[in-house]
């Protein structure tokens, strides 16, 4: 059921870039890269563990459809996908979203670990004996 106080829920079509019947892409309101994108349901879900099975085909279909259209456009060199599940995760807006965040060679000085940058006293796991 869409809430009038979500930001995803209602958007308007012209923000809209890629679309099916179950889920949407749109140009993330705030991007961290020239690109950055988000994919998220169309039903007002908070987490990625509330979709249906059709939802997440969709989702994930859409994904791979964001990333060839920025392939194309943009010619990034690799990508960032996450997803921010719950408060405790870094979730700001209540509504499912997967983060498509196009990186380009130089974005940053050392891009190794990632994701896991999320808690910086983990990142520099290469730099241990465990892999």
């Amino acid at each position: 059921m869409p809430t009038a106080d979500c930001p995803f829920c209602g958007l308007p079509e012209a923000r809209i870039v890629l679309s099916d019947e179950l889920a949407c892409v749109i140009r993330d309101g705030f991007p961290v890269a020239e690109g950055h994108s988000l994919v998220l349901p169309r039903r007002h879900v908070v987490s990625f563990f509330e979709t249906t099975r059709q939802e997440k085909e969709s989702l994930l279909g859409l994904l791979e459809r964001a990333k060839v259209e920025l392939e194309r456009s943009l010619n990034p060199a690799g990508y960032t996908i996450g997803i921010n599940d719950g408060p405790a995760a870094g979730q700001t807006v209540p509504h499912l979203h997967i983060h498509l965040i196009p990186r380009y060679l130089g974005d940053v000085v050392d891009p190794r670990g990632g994701v896991r940058w999320v808690l910086p006293t983990k990142a520099a796991y290469r730099t241990s004996t465990g892999v």
